[in-house]
């Protein structure tokens, strides 16, 4: 590193022992120290004599600030995806664009499955039922839900999150189907059967998305796919908002095909109060939270910094996805 000091533009507050971490090298830190994310002109305000900056995946990095920026050496995103980011005018640009891959496949997977769980066995819906009094005697037909354990789980998209979930479905004894843009065969230990989306869709009682947000797959989830759904079906998404068709799950949802949905995720982040969603009973929404637990979001931290580091150095970043 040179003996001049960096400036670096850090878009939110990192957990403690990632901000530590700059505070010990020779960097100028700007910090942007809010819960919101700084919006478009603040964003391009505090770019513009930058060599680094750390983002999260609410800002949007591009070609407009990367151009500006005539020192940027780096940008590293606190986030496996990078579709806040024009990675390709920032490879034109000779500038590596760093993210956090591997750190939160199973917390995720975990956050997951306990959607699908909470999904089929109404466990959002009685909690409200208890607490609104609701609750006067034990009933054989009160909050019927759906069992998970001899169930079809439909896995869209078999990477690492895919493949972590359906580890976790095999302990309910799930029969397990999935797709693969690459169509490779799943590891023997997940006894999954690789089938179209169609077939998918057709037969499954479960369904988990877990597919990058690419122009291949915006909206790949929309009014036919969700007609071929089964009645009584659960549908899951953790993966983008931008992969379904947001107004076509609306519709399904009213229709009963899904029966139910959880989401994680939405076409805008974060939702807007009056979107018609948020009116549907059988929907569970949580606020882009799958890899929020204390260990993988430090982790995720942890290695944001190490790519930032590396770069501002001139050195190979340990996770980059372009330009190595």
């Amino acid at each position: 590193m040179t003996t001049d000091p960096l400036k670096v533009f850090v878009t939110r507050r990192l957990p403690q022992p990632a901000l530590d971490r700059l505070a010990d090298q020779n960097i100028i830190l700007d910090l942007w120290d809010s819960d919101l994310p700084p919006d478009g002109d603040t964003m391009l305000s505090h770019s513009m004599d930058i060599d680094g900056i750390l983002c999260l995946l609410t800002d949007r990095i591009d070609a407009k600030l990367i151009e500006q920026s005539n020192r940027l050496r780096v940008i590293s995103n606190m986030a496996v995806g990078t579709d806040n980011i024009d990675v390709k005018y920032a490879t034109e640009r000779g500038i590596p664009v760093g993210n956090t891959p591997n750190v939160l496949t199973d917390t995720t997977a975990d956050f997951a499955f306990a959607l699908l769980m909470s999904a089929a066995r109404r466990i959002v819906e009685a909690d409200s039922y208890v607490r609104e009094g609701q609750w006067k005697t034990w009933g054989p037909n009160v909050l019927l839900g759906h069992d998970l354990h001899g169930a079809t789980l439909g896995i869209i998209g078999l990477g690492a999150i895919g493949r972590g979930v359906a580890l976790r479905a095999k302990g309910f004894s799930m029969n397990i189907l999935y797709t693969s843009r690459s169509r490779s065969t799943a590891p023997d230990n997940l006894n999954a059967t690789l089938v179209t989306l169609e077939e998918l869709l057709t037969n499954a009682d479960f369904v988990s998305v877990h597919v990058p947000l690419t122009d291949e797959t915006r909206n790949l989830i929309g009014k036919h796919e969700f007609s071929l759904m089964k009645q009584n079906s659960v549908f899951v998404n953790t993966s983008r908002g931008g992969v379904v068709d947001q107004q076509a799950l609306i519709q399904a949802l009213k229709e009963g095909k899904p029966a139910m949905a959880a989401l994680d995720v939405t076409t805008v982040e974060p939702i807007k109060m009056d979107d018609e969603l948020l009116t549907l009973p059988n929907l569970i929404i949580t606020p882009h939270i799958a890899s929020a637990s204390v260990t993988t979001r430090t982790k995720m931290a942890n290695m944001a910094v190490d790519n930032l580091l590396a770069g501002l150095r001139g050195s190979p970043l340990p996770n980059c996805v372009n330009l190595q």
